[in-house]
C-alpha cells in the first residue's frame, strides 16, 4: 500500500472541496423566496436538487471524516469487516473506502 500520507492528503481536500461546496449549498437554500409564484415554483425545484446535493456531500463529508479516524487510529487502509487489507486499486478509486472489495 502506498504511504497513507498520499491518501490524508487527498482526503483532507476533498473533505476542503465538499466543506465549501456544502456552505455554498447552505448559503443558497436560506436565499428568500421570490414572490412571483411561478418563480417561487421553479426556485422549489432547484432547492429539491440543492437539498440532495448537499445531502450526498454531508454523507461523503462523514465517510471521509471516518477514514481520517482510521489513519489517526492506524487501521486505514484494512477493512472494517473482515481486517483484510483493501487493495490499493480500490484505494486510488474511493480513498475513503471502509471495506475491501469482497465485502462491499
Amino acid at each position: 500500500m502506498k504511504d497513507v500520507s498520499h491518501y490524508e492528503a487527498r482526503l483532507r481536500a476533498r473533505l476542503a472541496e465538499l466543506t465549501t461546496r456544502v456552505t455554498g449549498v447552505e448559503a443558497q437554500l436560506d436565499e428568500p423566496a421570490s414572490a412571483d409564484f411561478e418563480e417561487r415554483a421553479t426556485e422549489r425545484e432547484g432547492d429539491e436538487v440543492l437539498e440532495g446535493l448537499g445531502q450526498a456531500g454531508v454523507a461523503e463529508m462523514r465517510m471521509i471524516e471516518a477514514a481520517l479516524a482510521r489513519i489517526e487510529d492506524g487501521s486505514f487502509g484494512y477493512c472494517v469487516n473482515c481486517g483484510e487489507e483493501i487493495s490499493e486499486e480500490r484505494l486510488e478509486l474511493v480513498p475513503h473506502a471502509p471495506r475491501c472489495r469482497n465485502c462491499a
